[in-house]
């Protein structure tokens, strides 16, 4: 290939939320016609010129051969996650253009994918989440008893992978059997012009044993996994992604009993060693007083006949017995408190009781 002739290469990074749909209406027995939505929310727009600049006719003759231009765009903070949805997207990409003299302009666009961070390591999300319904069933107006169910999570934070343990009590006081299901539900809500569109999707569900009437069911932590969605995204304009557990029984004559806890899907799970400090830290809080009688300052060393001769010192310096300190010294930090609180202090003597032979050379460090 020939030199090339070139006016300018220019970059821009572009991100957006769009969305779109279209609804039917009707004015009247004879007319009708089809009312449309749409909005746009940008969130990125940087350019970047990497050869030239097409305004002031400056040309760039290139030999001919491959050429590399690398180029870096510096994301914000806060970005939507992409997403692509039944009614509307967010989307970005990253487009050049290369102008030439005298010839048309060459386009090419190459999209990427951009997720939002969140932190379940919160205190919102890291609250548990509870609550109760009850509902009376009727069939032709008589009354054939009330169901009720309560449930609970331990948090509202989740990520893809991981298990939500349910505890819930579904208590059947009809005269028929009902059927306890739980699910992960997925709503996406598209907002144009003050409307919303929704649409809902079941993500993943279980279902429990058949209660009998009069009956009462227990569930213990039943697991319920999280399979691999999208994280939500909830600082979006136009654009939301919500998640939820509901906790549903399916009562036969009558329509279902629903109770809804919100979940919010992130993007960076739980803090184990975070977890794990704080719930040892709390079990063990108060069984450890007696730790604070460590004085902060070392006490001189006993005398050196003190620590080899007495037998009253040697089995006082013995770890007292487990019987004495109850339960607590079972535990993690007893092995660690043990090793500073209870060990014997080092033997030492001012007077070196191995002088060295007067017959012993020192030895030469340089030999």
């Amino acid at each position: 290939a020939a030199a090339a002739r070139l006016g300018a290469l220019r970059l821009r990074a572009v991100g957006a939320a769009r969305v779109h749909w279209t609804e039917s209406r009707s004015a009247g027995s004879s007319t009708a016609y089809t009312q449309s939505y749409s909005d746009r929310q940008d969130f990125l727009g940087l350019r970047h010129a990497l050869l030239g600049a097409a305004d002031n006719g400056e040309v760039t003759v290139l030999p001919a051969g491959r050429h590399e231009f690398p180029f870096t765009f510096q994301l914000p903070e806060t970005l939507a996650t992409s997403f692509e949805g039944k009614h509307g997207s967010v989307r970005y990409w990253v487009k050049a253009k290369l102008h030439r003299p005298w010839s048309t302009v060459k386009k090419v666009k190459k999209e990427f994918t951009v997720i939002e961070p969140i932190d379940i390591n919160t205190p919102a999300l890291l609250a548990p989440q509870a609550g109760a319904k009850e509902k009376l069933a009727r069939a032709w107006y008589c009354n054939r008893g009330q169901v009720s169910v309560s449930a609970k999570i331990d948090r509202k934070g989740y990520t893809p992978g991981e298990v939500i343990p349910i505890f819930a009590e579904i208590d059947n006081g009809t005269s028929r059997a009902v059927v306890p299901k739980a699910a992960i539900i997925q709503t996406q809500t598209f907002i144009a012009r003050g409307t919303k569109k929704q649409k809902s999707s079941v993500v993943t569900s279980i279902v429990g044993d058949s209660i009998a009437a009069g009956k009462r069911e227990v569930w213990h932590g039943r697991a319920l996994k999280i399979p691999p969605v999208g994280p939500s995204i909830l600082h979006c304009r136009i654009i939301q992604v919500e998640y939820s557990l509901k906790v549903c029984v399916d009562i036969p004559g009558t329509s279902k009993l629903f109770l809804e806890l919100p979940l919010v899907i992130g993007t960076i799970p739980l803090h184990p060693f975070g977890s794990r400090t704080s719930s040892v830290s709390s079990q063990y809080s108060v069984n450890l007083d007696w730790l604070s009688t460590i004085p902060e300052q070392p006490e001189a060393p006993p005398e050196y006949s003190t620590v080899v001769s007495s037998p009253e010192a040697e089995q006082s310096l013995a770890p007292p017995c487990r019987s004495e300190l109850g339960g607590v010294l079972e535990g993690p930090f007893f092995a660690y408190i043990q090793e500073f609180r209870f060990r014997p202090p080092p033997l030492y003597s001012e007077i070196d009781p191995n002088p060295p032979s007067d017959s012993i050379r020192p030895r030469c460090m340089t030999c």
